[in-house]
């Protein structure tokens, strides 16, 4: 598939059984077009699917440390093939939200999270997550859709966080975002 996001151009290898094979989906595009990212530093794409978000992060700002992580073996080898093929370098992992990152610290993560999965089950505990997980001055960038958990979600990060903004709406999308103080 090949697409322009952030007035560059893509190519992703896709499959089924991963999420959004066919197109870039609403949410992952308004999450990709209003992300903030560092000048430097290092990045986590939580649940990255085939790569979209963190494949534009690294290339936006070539001198980025872009991880990636996602529980879909699939996923995770799509990913890496994207990553190589857009000139990206990243490390991709499989594994459960933070778990194949061990202890390091980020300055932005970013994800678009399966609400399908659980609320509290798994959005929950990538949002508690990112506080421990980010440097101080870090964000945690999500997009939900307004209608379904978005306001639970906001909430939920205005809790963990002190504090949440929406950084972009858009076909029925938030990009909602938080700073660790």
């Amino acid at each position: 598939m090949r697409c322009m996001l952030r007035g560059l151009e893509f190519e992703f290898f896709t499959s089924r059984g991963v999420f959004s094979y066919r197109r870039i989906d609403n949410g992952t595009r308004l999450l990709i077009e209003s992300m903030v990212l560092p000048g430097e530093g290092r990045v986590l794409d939580v649940g990255c699917g085939y790569g979209p978000v963190g494949i534009v992060a690294g290339r936006l700002v070539p001198g980025l440390e872009v991880w990636m992580t996602d529980v879909n073996e699939r996923a995770v080898a799509l990913a890496r093939r994207n990553s190589e093929w857009n000139g990206v370098d990243a490390v991709v992992r499989p594994g459960d939200l933070y778990a194949p990152v061990g202890d390091l610290l980020f300055d932005a993560v970013l994800s678009n999270p399966p609400i399908s999965a659980g609320m509290r089950r798994v959005v929950e505990p990538l949002v508690a997550g990112a506080v421990d997980r980010l440097v101080e001055g870090g964000s945690l960038q999500v997009v939900v859709q307004t209608n379904k958990g978005g306001r639970t979600l906001a909430s939920m990060m205005e809790g963990y966080f002190g504090g949440v903004e929406v950084a972009a709406r858009g076909s029925g999308y938030r990009v909602l975002r938080s700073v660790k103080l």
